[in-house]
């Protein structure tokens, strides 16, 4: 028969509990635990007081606050447990909510990028889409790592109205100023496309009927490609009604490899009665 001895040093409290040194010794500047000291003056952890680690590590992972884990303990009783209790379930009914809505962005997610990788690339078409409210951050943008630093500031802006940045809808105004100097790659101002019912926007990309080209591999090649789109439109009699953007479909976030990019170009465009909503071909780039 093994025999529990009545104290125990702080290296085997902290082996047994899993909890280290330090934090041992916080909860002691805290008044929490109370260990005895030998003529070493060794800390010394009595058996009885012990169970009060159990309840701090299981109330620090539900994120109750150091102050209120002692308060408790102090005031230990059926009442307290009991209202103990119903903060935990609260709590934990917080967490499967984000937990659900986590996944619900996963699987968005795992959906849009399925439905990406059957994109038809290299094909002009005209899509009718509804209005888009969006926020935005106006930048002079010539860098790829300048494009993920506005993103990330726009992202901090709008924290609160943003789920997760790596689901969401991003886009791009083309510097058209750049494009007809003959400059690819070159932005004017970053932007998100909010959820329907996200309440304050900065603009809105309105309905109507786009031009839409898809294609893959880095940016390098917009510029020559929007170019295509303008003239595209102008020789069937398109009226351009907007400043040619780009909507990042797949990217950095999802893929290392530039070749899996896939980006969407769109111009909102008033079309021709004549018009008949087919596909037509830009020439290779």
């Amino acid at each position: 028969m093994i025999l529990l001895k009545d104290y125990y040093k702080i290296s085997e409290v902290s082996k047994l509990y899993g909890i280290g040194v330090d934090s041992l010794r916080y909860y002691e500047k805290l008044g929490i635990l109370k260990p005895h000291r030998d003529s070493n003056r060794y800390r010394l952890y009595r058996l009885k007081d012990m169970y009060k680690l159990n309840m701090i590590k299981d109330l620090r992972n539900l994120d109750f606050s150091m102050k209120q884990i002692k308060e408790y303990l102090q005031n230990q009783s059926i009442q307290t447990t009991l209202e103990l209790l119903n903060q935990e379930e609260d709590l934990l009914n917080a967490r499967l909510l984000e937990l659900q809505s986590k996944k619900a962005l996963i699987a968005q997610r795992v959906c849009a990028l399925n439905k990406a990788l059957n994109a038809e690339t290299g094909v002009i078409t005209v899509k009718s889409i509804p209005k888009r409210l969006c926020v935005q951050i106006n930048e002079h943008i010539t860098r790829d790592e300048e494009m993920d630093f506005v993103m990330k500031k726009l992202h901090r802006k709008y924290e609160g109205k943003i789920k997760d940045l790596g689901s969401q809808t991003v886009g791009a105004f083309l510097s058209m100023e750049d494009i007809q100097r003959g400059i690819s790659n070159v932005y004017s101002s970053v932007f998100f496309v909010l959820e329907e019912d996200t309440v304050g926007h900065d603009f809105s990309l309105s309905e109507g009927e786009y031009l839409s080209y898809y294609y893959q591999g880095n940016y390098e090649k917009n510029g020559e490609l929007v170019q295509g789109l303008l003239d595209f439109a102008q020789n069937q009699g398109f009226q351009i009604l907007g400043t040619p953007f780009e909507l990042y479909v797949i990217d950095n976030r999802d893929t290392a490899k530039e070749k899996e990019f896939l980006t969407e170009i769109q111009i909102r465009v008033s079309a021709p009665k004549s018009f008949k909503k087919i596909r037509y071909s830009l020439p290779s780039m």
